[in-house]
């Protein structure tokens, strides 16, 4: 069994899944915990997306044994809400809403790293949803329920418009700091000591592996190795902001400066200096340990290779790559208290 959940939905007004909450799901769940849950389900194989009435939930409760499970059971049965059953017998296509939540619960509780799920075709599946202060609405509904708020001199604040919502309303890993969590997709991996200051992004299947300062732009499909440092407004392509089909990554100990960019995989303790955007296709001369050009060479081919500098040639505007001599270390202090 690759992973299952319970929890909670937001449907529309046709009966379709908004969005799904599951507080605790699980990756390879043990068949003790999944043996009285299959029968009641009466589970025949495959992956299964089902919906259990209220007034079962309180059967299913006492045939469930284990702690944490039997919890949540006895929070909806408080509450007679129905509860959303997902069962991955295997990581296939995902053909449901909540699937797909599953699937981005699992990366924002690092049960899983980005790459290590399959995502495909869940841009078609996603409802683009009013995300507001009371919850997912349909957007096609949420003109009447704004004038029934209004009516009850109550307002609806809509926060964003959009297919993910922010990570920090299902999933709030531990030691890490979010400065504006808005800036942070469902689905992004957070490694734990990670700091995202106000200007810093992360998107759904991207983060960090571990300890990181993040002050840019982390694109979707991206992974940042532990102790790098993006600077202020910068960018890494990712698989929807022209990477194309090519995995873009950040190794460890790296620095992108302030305003710069990266467009292809970059290897261990490296630095692209501020405000230099460098692409696969870039045009890099090569310098040897004395500073003289050897060859030019398109970015692409430093793909993964480590201890690289990269820098534009303030006399000459030629994009430099020499042999990084420095090493690229956290302020120890910022990330201490996460």
């Amino acid at each position: 069994m690759f992973s299952f959940a319970l929890g909670v939905g937001t449907k529309d007004s046709s009966g379709n899944y908004l969005e799904v909450y599951y507080p605790d799901p699980w990756l390879n769940p043990s068949e003790e915990l999944m043996a009285p849950l299959l029968k009641a389900l009466n589970y025949q194989g495959g992956n299964l997306t089902t919906q259990i009435p209220s007034v079962q939930v309180s059967l299913l409760a006492t045939q469930i044994k284990d702690e944490e499970v039997s919890r949540l059971l006895g929070i909806l049965q408080e509450h007679h809400e129905p509860l959303v059953a997902v069962i991955l017998e295997s990581d296939e296509k995902p053909q449901t809403v909540p699937e797909v939540y599953l699937k981005l619960h699992l990366l924002s509780h690092r049960l899983v790293k980005p790459h290590q799920v399959n995502l495909d075709g869940m841009f078609g599946l996603l409802p683009n949803v009013a995300w507001t202060n009371r919850g997912a609405m349909a957007i096609e509904e949420l003109a009447i329920r704004q004038m029934e708020a209004r009516l009850k001199d109550e307002t609806i604040d809509v926060l964003s418009v959009d297919k993910f919502p922010k990570m920090t309303n299902y999933v709030v890993p531990t030691g890490v700091r979010i400065a504006d969590t808005a800036r942070v997709r469902l689905g992004a991996y957070i490694g734990e000591g990670t700091t995202i200051m106000h200007e810093g992004f992360v998107n759904f299947n991207a983060g960090t592996e571990g300890a990181a300062m993040i002050e840019g732009r982390i694109s979707a499909g991206v992974f940042v190795g532990e102790h790098s440092d993006l600077g202020g407004g910068c960018s890494i392509m990712g698989t929807l902001s022209g990477g194309g089909t090519e995995v873009i990554s950040v190794g460890k100990n790296c620095l992108i400066g302030a305003n710069a960019g990266l467009g292809f995989p970059l290897g261990d303790r490296c630095i692209i200096e501020a405000g230099l955007y460098i692409t696969a296709n870039t045009k890099v001369t090569v310098m040897d340990s004395e500073l003289n050009p050897v060859e030019v060479v398109k970015a692409r081919e430093f793909s993964s290779k480590d201890d690289l500098l990269f820098i534009r040639n303030s006399t000459t505007g030629v994009v430099e790559c020499r042999t990084n001599k420095t090493s690229i270390e956290l302020n120890a202090e910022l990330h201490s208290h996460n």
